[in-house]
């Protein structure tokens, strides 16, 4: 099933696999901001046993794209959620947010506590000041030529050099997915991405941060939280596995889970373990 519904600003796409059961649903929030839902396309797996629901944010994907930069706040995106669950009828629901999702998931679970019975979190990114102080570190690992790039590109304030653009390859082929050749599925949420959106909310690549997350940081909320969470990295990934700790350190009520050789996509590079590990979870909880 798939459809649109209504939300603070335009319309957004959502589609929702598997049938209505006694398992709760599990509704997924993608990463970016503007990258669509394609690439969480594994986690379809658990739709076997529950509804599983995909859906792109307003400015990506199959949504509406308006071009207004007032629409492009957290709060907004939070509740597009609401909007969802509303429109979709459920009474309570599991959330997975990945990368930039993770942000909208707590958010979401601090404003609207009772309608989450828990959480998963990969690639966690919930202080985007210590997501950009960590990826800052990795570029240290990079070829000196595309460091140098790097810094010639962020101190002329010019990002579109096809040098800036190796490095940024080189970058995201270490620490955001490591299969070669990227997968269909990735390939086509970067033909979807919303470039407005991540540029103005992010900037030009994941380890130069100039747009208006620069300072979120949602760490002080997430005592708040009281559900069971996962949360999920992998060894390589820009959410680094120590930084996934210090969140994991926040909640009262979290357990952590590390995939060996994977990055920010372990969902994809490690899908068998991730899906196991998940639906555990999930079980666990309920």
């Amino acid at each position: 099933m798939e459809g649109y519904v209504t939300v603070p600003g335009g319309r957004i796409w959502y589609e929702v696999q598997g049938r209505y059961s006694k398992m709760k649903p599990f509704i997924t929030i993608h990463g970016g901001p503007g990258v669509p839902h394609n690439y969480l396309e594994t986690i379809s797996a658990l739709s076997d046993e529950r509804p599983v629901v995909f859906y792109d944010q307003l400015g990506c994907g199959r949504s509406e794209r308006p071009s207004d930069r007032s629409l492009w706040r957290v709060d907004r995106f939070v509740e597009e959620i609401e909007c969802l669950r509303k429109e979709l009828g459920f009474s309570t629901i599991h959330l997975l947010g990945q990368s930039w999702g993770t942000i909208l998931a707590c958010e979401y679970s601090v404003k609207y506590p009772s309608f989450v019975e828990s959480l998963v979190l990969s690639g966690p990114a919930m202080s985007i000041t210590r997501f950009e102080s960590d990826a800052r570190k990795l570029v240290e690992t990079l070829s000196d030529h595309s460091q140098s790039a790097i810094k010639r590109a962020e101190s002329i304030g010019n990002f579109n050099g096809e040098s800036y653009h190796s490095a940024i390859s080189e970058f995201y082929g270490k620490y955001v997915c490591r299969v070669k050749p990227w997968p269909q599925c990735m390939k086509e949420a970067v033909a979807g991405m919303g470039e407005e959106v991540y540029n103005y909310m992010y900037g030009p690549s994941e380890f130069t941060v100039t747009g208006v997350l620069k300072d979120f940081d949602c760490t002080p909320h997430l005592e708040n939280i009281t559900v069971p969470v996962l949360l999920t990295c992998g060894e390589f990934d820009e959410a680094t596995p120590e930084t996934t700790r210090y969140y994991s350190s926040k909640f009262p009520n979290a357990t952590m889970r590390i995939f060996e050789g994977a990055s920010h996509e372990h969902h994809l590079e490690k899908a068998k373990e991730y899906i196991e590990a998940v639906r555990r979870f999930l079980k666990d909880v309920e």
